[in-house]
């Protein structure tokens, strides 16, 4: 899948009805993502820290479909969808860039054998999530 057609044809977002009330919810449930991010890693719960930070990174980024009227059934569309905003220029391009980062982490962590994230790797996930939802909520004010 190389396009953001491809993923509308697949069915893997779908239009439907805009709603700023589901995207607000969807960036409350990243800052409670978020949260839940920072506590796993005071906890040591490195590899369930990684994972809410992706998901706070997973809603903010999903709010923006939600505002736009798009369902997503796969997470690397959102990605794809986000790179419509960066062509429009109203999106810096590491910001999908960033997105896909943080969800190869938690994909390869969550489906591979792979060594453990350090608390170096999982502090860096929460900073990128923290500035991920900073940017989708201005990204959702200026085009809104």
């Amino acid at each position: 899948m190389k396009n953001i057609d491809n993923c509308f044809e697949l069915g893997l977002l779908r239009r439907t009805e805009p709603s700023r009330r589901k995207s607000d919810q969807s960036l409350l449930s990243a800052r409670e993502w978020l949260s839940e991010a920072e506590k796993n890693l005071e906890a040591e719960a490195l590899r369930s820290a990684l994972s809410s930070a992706y998901l706070a990174v997973f809603h903010s980024a999903r709010a923006v479909l939600f505002r736009d009227g798009v369902r997503e059934k796969s997470h690397y569309c959102i990605g794809l969808y986000l790179q419509r905003y960066v062509e429009e220029g109203s999106l810096e391009e590491n910001w999908p860039m960033l997105f896909d980062r943080i969800r190869s982490m938690r994909h390869a962590d969550q489906y591979s054998f792979m060594a453990r994230p350090t608390g170096e790797e999982v502090q860096a996930g929460i900073d990128l999530a923290e500035r991920f939802i900073e940017r989708m909520e201005r990204l959702l004010q200026e085009t809104g």
